[in-house]
């Protein structure tokens, strides 16, 4: 239970914090479509670029260290990123907003550093603390507390100002600090493994360690994929939700909103469909429904009629529009097709490896994803700055599915669809401990 409120209160920060921050800047402090998306883009490749280069480390240390304490450090150090992150809140509502955005957006990366850390210990812990007969209950626990977790945080944002935001965060932060006062303790399950801190050198020999394998590589590269469409849809919904449909903040939480709410429905559907099995054999058909419903939203984006005078539309009014409802429709399709794809992927990379090295395979995991997202950030930045308006960006999204489709069908085809983590376990038996 420690473990699970800790989890749940920092991704809950997380999201309140990134939330209300690209809505104030989106909202408050820029006027233009193209400077909008820049800085959505620049604040999601700050958060995304330390999973690049500090995934390594972050696995090394879970698999080597108690990893109760280290959660113990990682929530006193985001007391410290919250103060600077409210600061840059508080001193953008104030009007000064030349020292308020390197204080959020400094925040953001730092933030990005203590997800970092934090990411692999929330999988590689539990089989330390439940019988493997629970491990796979106490994963979906740990994902479903999250999607709510980023539900909240998502909803609550559009709903409070940036002062209220910084209190909260802050607050937020003291009680996760007191959770993980909690967590047992958990050393190491195997023999301390040697630490490298090359980062550059530690990163390199943990993918390509994990990748060796056929499976891993495919499964690894497919959910890549998938966070590089994530990257760029949530890049462009602030944009689009003010520019094309001409709504408020409020309706820009509600998007993010649906999509986590999406793929948590996504996640039971699939794991129905499969009886438990871990297999990809949905995955290809999924992530080609995700590309029909994004292009259900730029339908829906284009016979869109826009609010009058230059003015937005409150929730209310977005709500009783005439296409709102296309527009939910082809969102949560979005969404639920997302879950359905990606979380299959995820327990297939927990269950074929021993419970030693389930933190540097989510490291590794990690590192191709953070480098997919990143490639998402900068092409929407590329697409901003070339004039392509957001719904031709959505466009590209819909190809890139295509991509992610041929990749799951090739996971799929390998691991003949059913059981491939139990074939997998009996061609590499667990190491005697």
């Amino acid at each position: 239970m420690p473990l699970f409120a800790t989890q749940f209160l920092g991704a809950f920060n997380d999201n309140l914090f990134k939330q209300a921050m690209v809505l104030f800047a989106t909202y408050s402090i820029y006027s233009d479509a193209k400077k909008e998306a820049a800085f959505s883009a620049i604040a999601t490749g700050l958060f995304i670029l330390p999973f690049f280069l500090l995934s390594a480390l972050s696995g090394q240390l879970a698999d080597s260290h108690d990893k109760a304490r280290i959660v113990r450090i990682i929530k006193t150090a985001e007391i410290a990123i919250m103060v600077v992150g409210a600061a840059g809140l508080l001193l953008g509502s104030a009007g000064l907003v030349v020292a308020a955005v390197p204080l959020m957006l400094g925040a953001v990366l730092a933030m990005g550093v203590h997800s970092t850390f934090f990411g692999p210990i929330k999988y590689a812990i539990l089989p330390q603390h439940l019988t493997r007969e629970e491990v796979l209950g106490g994963t979906g626990l740990v994902e479903a507390g999250t999607y709510i977790a980023i539900l909240a945080g998502t909803i609550l944002a559009g709903f409070i100002n940036a002062q209220g935001a910084a209190l909260m965060v802050l607050g937020v932060a003291g009680i996760g600090w007191l959770t993980a006062r909690g967590v047992p303790p958990a050393p190491p399950p195997g023999e301390k493994p040697p630490m490298d801190l090359h980062i550059v050198r530690a990163s390199i020999q943990l993918v390509s360690a994990t990748l060796h394998i056929p499976r891993l590589f495919l499964a690894i590269l497919s959910i890549s994929f998938f966070w590089m469409i994530g990257a760029v849809l949530v890049i462009e919904f602030p944009p689009l939700v003010k520019n094309v449909f001409t709504a408020d903040k409020q309706v820009a939480s509600l998007f993010l909103a649906i999509f986590s709410i999406g793929v948590a429905i996504g996640s039971v559907l699939v794991n129905r469909l499969l009886n438990g099995r871990v297999s990809a054999r949905y995955a290809p058909a999924s992530v080609l429904g995700m590309a029909v419903f994004v292009l259900v939203m730029v339908v829906a984006a284009q016979q869109w009629t826009p609010a009058v005078d230059g003015k937005l539309y409150n929730l209310t009014q977005f709500a009783h529009h005439r296409d709102a409802p296309l527009i939910a429709f082809g969102l949560l399709g979005v969404s639920v097709t997302g879950g359905m794809f990606v979380v299959p992927l995820y327990a297939f990379l927990t269950t074929t490896v021993e419970s030693d090295h389930t933190a540097r395979t989510v490291a590794a995991n990690n590192i191709v994803n953070s480098g997919a997202m990143v490639v998402g950030a900068v092409g929407a930045i590329v697409f901003a700055n070339l004039g392509f308006s957001v719904v031709e960006a959505l466009l590209a999204v819909a190809a890139m599915c295509l991509g992610a489709a041929i990749l799951s069908w090739r996971l799929h085809i390998a691991c003949d669809g059913i059981d491939c983590p139990d074939k997998l376990r009996e061609s590499n038996p667990p190491r005697k401990r």
